[in-house]
Order: C-alpha cells, then structure tokens, then sequence
C-alpha cells in the first residue's frame, strides 16, 4: 500500500499537471538550501539538475545515496482505503489580485479613512484577542538559546552553538580554480578543504521565486538595455583563476562541498537587499489588498542605487515609510563595508558572516506584539539594546535584563515544555496523544485518542481530538524545527466535513510558520501528506547523538539471539580442526547478560557441542563488551580465532 496512483486507486489515467506543484514542494523540502533570511527570494527551477551535478561532483552516484533503512517495518494489518473519499482533491489556489494604480485624489483619500474608521468600529464591537508575547533568550559560553512565548505557552525555540561557524548566508571573496563543462559547474576556492560548488544555474541571474511579486519602477526599463549573461558566456566571464563573490547556500555535508551562488542576498528588518539585482518585489505573504497597494507605492518611492534591488518582507506589513528608508540605509551601509573587506582583504575569505542567533532574534522577533524581550546575559543585553536603537528607540525599553539566581528558561516555565520537544511521545490536554518519528526519508506523526473518554457522540470525540492535535502538530513541527516529507495520521473520520475542517486548522496552524510548506487533503488512505523546507538540522539532530549501542535503532539484539550467533561461530571454528589435537580449549568472552542466558538456558546445548567435537569452553564476562560484541580465544597460545562486534 505504499504506493497509491496520483488518479486513485482502481484507476489508470495520467498523472494531472498540478501535480507539479506538489513534486516542485517535494523537491525544496528535502534540497535543505537557504538563501540567506527567512524569506524565499530566487526561484530553484533547476535545483534537481544543480544537485545532480553536485553528486557526480563528490564521486557519488546521480541520484545521491540511498537512504539508511532505520525505520522498523509494522506489523499486523494494513489500512483499508476509504473509496468514498475522493481520489484526488483540488487545493484551492489563491493568486494575488492584480490592483491598477489609480491617482492619488480625494475619493481616494475618502475611501482609505473609511476603510480605518470601519475597522476601528469592528475593533470596539468585537475586541480583537491580544496574546502576551515574550521572547526569553539564554546566552550561555557555549551555547545560545531562544524562546518565544505567549501568554505562557512556548511556541518557538531555537538553539545555536557558539563553536559552530556560521557558514550558510555568508560571503565570501573567492577565486575559481576550474570549469567543468560536463556538469555545468565551477570549483571555487573559499579557504576550505574542499572546493565550493557553484553550477551555472547559479552564476546566470535568477528570476524571483513564486512567493515574490514583481513590483516595477521607474527606470528599470533601461536594465533592458544592458546584456544579460547566459551560460555561454561563464568561461569567458569568469576563467580559472578570475576573482568572484559568492554566498553560501548550503554547508558541506559528507563528500561534498559548500554550494554557492551569486545572487546575493543581505536580509534587513523589513526589508532584503538584492546588491546584484534590479529587480524589486514584495512577499505574496502579505495578503491584504489595500496594504499590498500602499507598499508598493513606498516600495517606489525609495531610493534605491542603480543596479539593486529590494525586496519587502512579510514583517514590514503595516508599517510606515520612515522604517524602510532607516532599514535601506542600514543594509546598504552594511554591503559598503561588505564592497570594503572585498578591495582590502585577499583571496579566499569571508567578507560577510551571517549574523548570530542574537541578532537574528532582533531582526526577526522584534515585532509591535512583542511586550519584552528577556535576556539573561549583561554582555548580549547591552549589544541588543544597541541594535533595536538603530531600529527603534522607542522599543529599545523592551529589552529586560535577568539577573536572578534561578535560571531564567526555569523561571519562565520554559525547561519544563522543553523536555515534550524531546521526547517521542507529546500528549494533549483531552487526553490524546501524539506519537511522533524521525527517521532517514520522512517524518511520520500519529494521533491516538489516548484516555479520552468519548461520549455517545464517537465521531464528534474523533473530531475534537483531531482538531486539538492539528493544532499541537504544527506547534511541534515549529519547535524541533523538522523538515523534508511529513506525514500526519489522524483518527480515522468518516465525514468528508470532519476531514476538511481538520485540514483547514493544519493550514491556518501553519500560516505562522516562516519555513515554506505544501500541505495535501486527507488522502484515501486517511493519511495527510505534506512537506517543510529543511532550513537547517533539526533541533533533535543539533542535541542529541546516535546511541553508541543501537546506532540509533533503539534496540539492540536479545540475549538468545547473541546465543545463537556465538553457538554458530563456535560449530565452525570447532568443525575446522583436526581431530588428533588434544586439550583443544575455548576461551569466550562475552557480555554479562549474554553469558547468563549461556550459562542457564543454553546450558546443555553448549555440553553436547562438547562432546560432539571433543573440545572444551570457557566463558567469560566482560561488562565493559557491547551486547552485540563476543571474542572467541585459543587459551593454550591465547590466538583470537574470532572478534564479532
């Protein structure tokens, strides 16, 4: 059942053409890339044949290494498909509006102070629900920790090693040392012991991605005029040895090198600085008509040098022009001393490093609902406030410092919901829980109804349930910060009503999340189906690592299993010899709780092996051995005939 035809089952028909947009979200999810910030900026319309190329690249195979069987098969029955569900669900698409520019004048004017005075109106007739927002960061020697609360509930967390170098989203001034025709793609120096990829794709100007809106301004036409580079123009452009600037969107990962590009990104507040483009545009995010129309018009009006552009982030929604004029001059102060280090410094190092989670948190979190922000180090508390006074003076009051003896996530409650970001199992307030699965290829979340008590109303107990875990799914999804193929299955709902209004609350759970999503309706197989673009390691890979023991199995092999193992190991080494030796003796070396089931159980099966090949055994314990591990040793000249681990 692993496997279901895109048309539903029982039926053979072609796969329809908006299955693209799931295969392209599939794609992004599991690609891992960021280009710097948290907004998508370019599209990644090659990103298959870039990661192709990277593979053959690092002597891998094209399709890259398989993945680690790490899940266990489950066993027992499968999952009837419910056939009145249908196969195939259209997902409502939303396309921005285009809106004409009309001249600014008095009925225009009227109609904007209406549009506020309704809305003042609706404010006072309902009240619109305001949430106490708090950001606690703990800023340790080694370690950096960011949470984000309201009215108590901890609703995103981050974490950041002071030792790791920051290296996606940096920029660095490099040299090319070769071109490789074949795979489209040339190597560049970076101070690394491994040569950065850069292929074609990313050198050649990119087009915005599909979250961005294009805005046109004055002057852009005559970008017409200047030609554009194309692929076949690389060689020439930039040959072996030439000087190139290019920003990281991908760290090394095993064989293979940094990825790289050269569409620059620096992001900003409310704004991202494009220095290498003149294309300008403004989040698909921002939803609001009105609002769109009047961010163009600043977007317009700004000052933007000839040759870049600027993109407007979902945080600048509402706000008002002075911001994106002192943000401007922020980011394009910050690419001078960037252009610089590029005059002054030599070949093969960083001109620009991503900024550290502190900063990050200022830049990001730092928002009109935000009451406080928390910080328990003097140090990083006077570097915030410094930062929010180029930002906002005002705001900067915000900023508390935590000098208590008890530690600050313990004095916000904030250890304690820590401890569900780590464990397998997350239960819910009606009783339900969640169980939730990390392996190599997806993500796999089920829900059970736990001790629930359901009343005479079954399916209305399944739907409140189901409801109340959608919302606690996303929540998870934002605090260990897992990406790549997710799959979430809920109690089995019989009303295609009950299955819509779940998948609508998963939808409006994830409109917070700042990671790119693509969500499916409940399939036939009750299974919903989405993905989540893999920005960086999951919180639960940043933590912990791989048991020693299992490798990350979770289990280990029982004591009977390692009897057999060692009595088959025994048969051979016993059977190899010549019969005229005399005072033939074994040494076995085993773990504690293996040579107890040996000692009793499998006793007499170990005295027959005796008399069958006129040997002798000795067993041994060593606590310090790996349940899995046993030695076997001739005593007479203490030989090691066999060393199984």
């Amino acid at each position: 059942m692993r496997f279901r035809p895109s048309g539903g089952l029982g039926q053979q028909q072609q796969p329809p053409k908006n299955d693209r947009a799931a295969s392209e979200a599939r794609a992004a999810a599991t690609t891992g890339e960021q280009q710097g910030g948290s907004d998508k900026v370019y599209e990644r319309r090659h990103a298959n044949e870039i990661e192709r190329a990277e593979n053959i690249a690092a002597g891998l195979p094209p399709e890259g290494l398989p993945p680690e069987p790490t899940a266990e098969a489950v066993k027992g029955g499968y999952r009837e498909p419910n056939m009145e569900t249908p196969a195939e669900v259209e997902e409502e698409k939303f396309a921005p509006i285009e809106v004409k520019e009309q001249p600014k004048g008095l009925v225009e004017t009227i109609r904007h102070h209406a549009a506020n005075l309704v809305k003042k109106v609706q404010r006072l007739i309902k009240p619109v629900k305001k949430s106490h927002k708090e950001v606690i960061i703990n800023a340790e020697t080694l370690e950096t920790r960011v949470a984000v609360s309201e009215d108590g509930k901890l609703e995103e967390f981050n974490i950041e090693r002071t030792t790791e170098e920051r290296l996606v989203g940096s920029i660095f001034k490099g040299k090319v040392r070769n071109l490789e025709d074949g795979l489209k793609a040339a190597f560049v120096d970076i101070g690394f012991e491994k040569n950065a990829f850069l292929h074609y794709w990313d050198i050649v100007p990119n087009q915005f991605d599909s979250s961005v809106e294009i805005v046109e301004r004055e002057g852009n036409n005559r970008r017409r005029d200047k030609p554009k580079i194309t692929q076949k123009d690389i060689p020439r452009v930039y040959p072996p040895g030439s000087d190139i600037i290019i920003q990281v969107t991908k760290g090394p990962i095993g064989t293979k090198g940094p990825r790289v590009t050269t569409n620059l990104v620096l992001p900003g507040r409310y704004l991202v600085l494009l220095p290498n483009s003149d294309q300008s545009g403004i989040s698909r995010k921002i939803e609001n008509v009105e609002e769109r129309k009047r961010l163009k018009r600043i977007l317009r009006e700004l000052s933007i040098p000839e040759g870049m552009g600027v993109i407007m982030r979902t945080a600048g929604e509402g706000q008002q022009t002075r911001y994106f004029v002192r943000d401007l001059a922020l980011l394009l102060e910050e690419w001078n001393g960037v252009q610089e280090k590029i005059k002054s410094q030599p070949m093969a190092t960083c001109v620009f490093q991503e900024p550290d989670l502190i900063e990050r948190t200022v830049r990001d979190f730092l928002t009109e609902d935000v009451e406080r922000i928390v910080v328990d180090s003097p140090k990083a508390y006077d570097r915030m406030r410094d930062m929010i006074c180029k930002i906002s003076k005002r705001s900067s009051g915000k900023v508390k410092l935590y000098s208590d003896a008890q530690p600050i996530f313990d004095r916000f409650n904030i250890s304690k919901q820590l401890e569900n970001t780590f464990s397998r199992q997350v239960h819910l307030k009606s009783g339900g829980y969640l169980v939730v699965d990390e392996t190599e290829a997806l993500v796999a979340i089920d829900v059970n109804t736990g001790r629930h008590k359901g009343g005479k109303d079954q399916e209305t107990t399944i739907l409140k349930v189901n409801l109340e875990a959608a919302e606690e799914i996303t929540r998870q999804l934002r605090l260990r910060n897992m990406g790549g193929l997710i799959v979430l299955d809920f109690i089995d709902m019989k009303s295609r009503r009950d299955q819509q209004a779940v998948y609508q609350r998963v939808k409006d759970g994830l409109r917070r999340d700042k990671a790119k999503t693509h969500i499916l309706p409940i399939s036939q197989l009750g299974l919903m189906e989405m993905t989540r673009q893999r920005h960086s390691e999951s919180v639960r890979a940043a933590v912990y690592d791989d048991c020693p023991y299992c490798k990350g199995r979770g289990k280990v092999k029982s004591s009977i299993t390692m009897s057999v193992e060692i009595q088959r190991k025994l048969s051979e080494i016993l059977k190899k010899r010549s019969r005229d030796e005399s005072d033939f003796q074994l040494r076995i070396v085993v773990h504690p709780t293996v040579l107890e089931r040996l000692r009793t159980e499998d006793e007499k099966h170990l005295i027959e092996m005796e008399k069958r090949y006129f040997g002798k055994l000795s067993f041994r314990a060593d606590p310090a051995m790996h349940a899995e591990q046993f030695k076997i040793q001739n005593v007479a000249n203490n030989e090691e005939l066999a060393n199984v681990s």
